[in-house]
């Protein structure tokens, strides 16, 4: 069964043709990356699947269920993202932010936070720091502990390694991974190859918009294929 379907969606912003006419289907329970240049379309993509932008034609269904228009969906409840900068309210700790968060997705889910933000590497002097005072780092690590806390069946990720130090990306690698293993759905986008050839099941590639191609990384292994050469010569016009 499909977790998420992207059939034919276009788009344009200010008569500029973002995407255009892109489909592609992501399986329950897999790895899947969206490679693409920064400005190919993968955060409007993302967008238009949690109804932050609307497109201009075609349609989103996510574990069964049509994303339309202004509608509430219910399915959202389902699905976590990490979409642009993550927000959080400044003053607040680290602790404080994630019960609020709790406060409207469930109050039972309080009981996990500690062990929530021991998954992300932050010790118990960590979660009463203040927002304000945390690194780029460390804010995008309690955004993911924040996306998995309610244990959502899919998670949408966008560029979620931005800032993080090695260590950083190694570990959010690892729990990725781990989150896989426990049936969990993921959709990663990023322009960084090499992370994504480390966790990803199948990769589909972006490029001004078009959906260009799509590989599975046993195909890429299969083939010996040098992904980082394969997605150059795409973006130089190149013959797939």
């Amino acid at each position: 069964m499909n977790a998420i379907e992207i059939k034919n969606i276009s788009k344009k912003i200010s008569e500029q043709e973002i995407l255009k006419h892109i489909s592609f289907n992501i399986k329950k329970g897999e790895i899947y990356g969206l490679l693409g240049q920064n400005g190919a379309g993968k955060s409007t993509l993302m967008k238009i699947m949690f109804n932050i932008l609307k497109a201009d034609s075609g349609e989103v269904t996510i574990l069964g269920e049509k994303i339309i228009g202004d509608e509430g969906n219910s399915i959202f409840a389902k699905v976590s993202s990490i979409i642009e900068a993550p927000i959080f309210y400044q003053k607040l700790t680290v602790y404080e932010n994630l019960e609020i968060h709790c406060d409207y997705m469930g109050k039972a889910y309080k009981k996990d936070i500690d062990k929530i933000l021991q998954v992300v590497g932050f010790d118990d002097k960590v979660k009463h720091k203040k927002i304000r005072d945390l690194s780029m780092g460390m804010k995008q690590r309690l955004a993911l502990g924040r996306a998995i806390l309610c244990k959502p069946e899919i998670l949408v990720l966008d560029e979620p390694i931005n800032g993080l130090d090695p260590k950083g990306v190694m570990d959010i690698r690892e729990l990725l991974l781990t989150l896989k293993a426990q049936g969990m759905t993921v959709l990663i986008s990023s322009h960084i190859i090499a992370e994504l050839e480390k966790i990803v099941d199948r990769i589909g590639i972006i490029h001004h918009g078009v959906f260009v191609e799509e590989l599975t990384m046993e195909q890429i292994q299969r083939d010996e294929i040098d992904l980082e050469a394969y997605f150059v010569n795409i973006l130089s016009g190149g013959i797939k």
